[in-house]
């Protein structure tokens, strides 16, 4: 089981002090994006994975760059097969139900960390290692996330003014269940 209390209270300790230079990165990512709207869904996928980068990076304490926004286009076509595949197979698991889409879901979910982390791995060797990593922590990834919930209505209610602290914290505390997951999954050794 995964300790989210400890999980939360990491992610608040390493977003300390770097708000800012978190919003500056996410919004130069967003912005970059937003130009290219009509290629949003082509280099998404490689910002996600920069943006996993910079907050493995905050774990291990290292403050957050700018000049980081685009490491994740080192995996460009393997960050962009990965989210055509979770997507594709997310998609058709929801097809038979509601419930085996989101339980599918979160089992990929880990897989944008794991490929960000070693990108040797293919698209479908991180999926796979993903789907590994979450076996019987699915339930313990949708209560953090269930956490939230009440952080995410106050960015709504703020008009999204909320999030500049919100979105650091959410994210920070994702990253440290990947490491978490990791951890247990594979113990000491790196896989």
């Amino acid at each position: 089981m995964l300790d989210r209390l400890y999980i939360k209270a990491m992610a608040k300790e390493q977003i300390r002090g770097h708000i800012g230079m978190l919003l500056v990165c996410g919004l130069l990512m967003s912005l970059i994006v937003s130009v290219a709207s009509a290629l949003a869904w082509v280099v998404a996928p490689a910002f996600g994975i920069s943006f996993i980068l910079i907050f493995l990076r905050l774990t291990v304490g290292e403050g957050p760059e700018v000049s980081k926004i685009f490491d994740g286009f080192n995996v460009f076509g393997k960050a962009l097969g990965l989210n055509l595949l979770t997507g594709l197979f997310t998609f058709l698991w929801s097809m038979l139900l509601f419930f085996p889409g989101i339980m599918k879901a979160y089992a990929y979910s880990m897989a944008p960390y794991i490929l960000a982390d070693h990108p040797e791995l293919t698209a479908g060797e991180a999926l796979r290692e993903s789907m590994a990593m979450t076996f019987g922590s699915k339930m313990d990834l949708f209560v953090l996330d269930l956490s939230f919930f009440g952080w995410f209505c106050l960015v709504a209610i703020t008009g999204g003014l909320a999030g500049i602290y919100v979105l650091p914290y959410y994210y920070a505390a994702k990253t440290n269940a990947y490491l978490a997951l990791k951890a247990k999954h594979y113990g000491a050794a790196e896989f």
